[in-house]
């Protein structure tokens, strides 16, 4: 993919997302939430690309991906005024439908083409299909971690705002409840990732944030993660109980041992 090709779709991200300006406040607070969410997305998959040490027209791509993998949640928004595809519609397909629609990738080769549109379609699954029509899925691998990597970011600064600046969708609805449920906790103990549909709560949300560890894909992506110290800023959000500062203690071992493998 070249540079120039990237710059026109940088160009129709900014004009497409401005169309969106009038919907009114608060909805407008999310709405910059997931233009700033991609910004960042995109300076991760920076790093994650450079630490990877992928060539240029690689990192290109990733680039690509990284800009259009949540150009869903804004047609999603205005449509249903939430971002919890439960309660709307997925927004990885969302997504492919606002690509198609607007005919983005026509200036791509067909290979190029379906390596964008299968890591956008497959960036938000719980776990990844087994066959892929595209010839790598390491676009899809790098689009989920840097996803992560950000939401992360998004989730801590959330909480660190005084409560009336606080963007209504983070936390996709969740009521604030005391203590955690039981069937994530031991999701998250028994080193799997913590289903969405068992969040009950915004302290069961925190868990399943925190049980990403378990789905990154790349040795970059842990240190990223333990620089940027998202979980032990997640961690200080949780109730102080002990099968909790167990399960803690889980995420930081395993995030040790495969920075170190």
């Amino acid at each position: 993919m070249k540079q120039s090709e990237l710059e026109g779709l940088q160009n129709w991200f900014a004009d497409y997302v401005a169309t969106f300006d009038d919907i009114p406040y608060p909805g407008q607070q999310n709405i910059r939430l997931k233009i700033e969410h991609t910004r960042m997305v995109c300076r991760m998959m920076n790093r994650l690309t450079e630490g990877e040490k992928m060539n240029d027209a690689d990192c290109t791509l990733a680039a690509a991906v990284a800009l259009l993998h949540d150009v869903g949640r804004f047609p999603q928004y205005r449509r249903w005024g939430t971002f919890r595809d439960a309660a709307s519609d997925n927004h990885a397909r969302l997504a492919i439908e606002t690509i198609s629609e607007h005919n983005i990738l026509c200036d791509l080769d067909a290979t190029e083409r379906l390596m964008v549109e299968e890591a956008v379609r497959f960036h938000n699954l719980l776990a990844l299909p087994e066959r892929y029509k595209s010839p790598t899925d390491r676009f899809i691998r790098l689009i989920r971690d840097a996803d992560k990597l950000d939401i992360w970011r998004v989730f801590v600064e959330h909480f660190s705002k005084p409560s009336d600046q606080r963007a209504s969708a983070v936390t996709l609805g969740f009521p604030e409840l005391p203590g955690v449920s039981m069937p994530c906790l031991e999701q998250l103990l028994a080193g799997e990732v913590v289903r969405l549909d068992s969040v009950t709560s915004v302290n069961d949300f925190k868990l399943l944030l925190l049980s990403w560890v378990f789905d990154l894909n790349f040795a970059s992506s842990y240190r990223m993660l333990r620089h940027d110290g998202y979980c032990e800023s997640l961690a200080l959000l949780l109730p102080n109980e002990d099968k909790v500062r167990s399960a803690l203690n889980l995420v930081k071992q395993y995030i040790e041992r495969k920075i170190s493998a």
